[in-house]
C-alpha cells in the first residue's frame, strides 16, 4: 500500500494557546506540524529538518524575530515558502506586505498574513503555496 508523506508545517509563534489552536487545526487538515515558541527552537528544529512551508509570527522575543526567521530558513532552504501571520499591524498600526520585488527582497516571506484569518482562506493560501 502505498503511504502518502504528510506535507511539514514549521509553526512558531510565542503564544502557545495560538500555536496549540493553530497547530490541531492544521493537524486535523492533514498536515503534519512542528511547533517553536522561541527563535532558538525554530533555528534548531531547521538545522535538523526541511520543512515544507514555515508559518511565523512576527513579534515574539524581538519586535524582528519573525523577519530573523525568514532569512535563517530562506538562506538554508530558499524553497520553502514562508507565510509570516501576525498581529503587528492591529497592535502597532504598521503596515507589511510582500506584494512588491523589494519588500521580498527585505522581509524575505512569500505571504504576510493578518492573525485571525479564516481557517479555510490559510488552506488555500498553504495550498497556493505548496502548489497542491
Amino acid at each position: 500500500m502505498l503511504k502518502i508523506e504528510k506535507k511539514k508545517i514549521l509553526l512558531v509563534d510565542d503564544d502557545t494557546d495560538y500555536l496549540f489552536q493553530l497547530s490541531v487545526a492544521l493537524q486535523d487538515l492533514g498536515f503534519e506540524v512542528i511547533t517553536a515558541s522561541t527563535q532558538k527552537e525554530a533555528e534548531d528544529i531547521v538545522e535538523k529538518l526541511k520543512p515544507d512551508l514555515a508559518i511565523l509570527d512576527l513579534m515574539m522575543e524581538n519586535q524582528d524575530t519573525g523577519f530573523i526567521l525568514c532569512h535563517i530558513i530562506k538562506n538554508k532552504y530558499p524553497d520553502v515558502p514562508i507565510i509570516i501571520a501576525s498581529a503587528v499591524t492591529a497592535e502597532t498600526g504598521m503596515l507589511f506586505d510582500v506584494d512588491s520585488e523589494e519588500d521580498r527582497q527585505w522581509i524575505k516571506a512569500d505571504l504576510f498574513l493578518d492573525k485571525g484569518i479564516r481557517m479555510d482562506q490559510l488552506h488555500k493560501e498553504i495550498n497556493k503555496l505548496l502548489k497542491i
